[in-house]
């Protein structure tokens, strides 16, 4: 049932997604195609807050700021799963597969691949800092306005 704190925790990790896709984006080759990369960042950090972090009931906020770490964990996640997809899908038209098995198994190389991109400081810093936000504004709005 949409709530105002579903739709705060929505925005607030969109605006997490969205920036911590900014600062990866500055942090590699300028020569990096990235399309819309931006736009599937907010869409994901919208849908994982929305989800993910108002399914629990009041618990205070040590919990809240829990609650919302794993959200950011959650983002990245998916984040890795789906641009592990595309560009799986975008070697495949390429015909760099032999099997549809290699692509499959070449999705969770990828995966890591990126992850390991990941690991870049202010990234780190913004997805922190965007869980424990994002999860202490939607506990307050949620008590508030709930």
């Amino acid at each position: 049932m949409p709530t105002l704190s579903r739709l705060i925790a929505g925005l607030v990790f969109a605006a997490t997604a969205y920036l911590a896709g900014l600062a990866f984006r500055n942090a590699m080759p300028e020569t990096m195609a990235f399309g819309q990369f931006d736009l599937i960042n907010g869409v994901v950090g919208f849908l994982c807050g929305w989800i993910t972090m108002t399914n629990r009931s009041r618990l205070g906020a040590v919990d809240a700021m829990g609650r919302g770490l794993r959200t950011s964990a959650i983002i990245v996640a998916w984040a890795l799963l789906i641009y592990g997809i595309v560009q799986m899908v975008e070697k495949a038209f390429r015909k760099r597969y032999d099997t549809p098995t290699e692509a499959v198994v070449d999705i969770f190389a990828l995966i890591l691949k990126n992850g390991m991109l990941m690991l870049i400081p202010s990234l780190i810093v913004i997805l922190v800092a965007g869980g424990v936000i994002g999860g202490l504004l939607t506990e307050a709005v949620r008590r508030r306005w709930d």
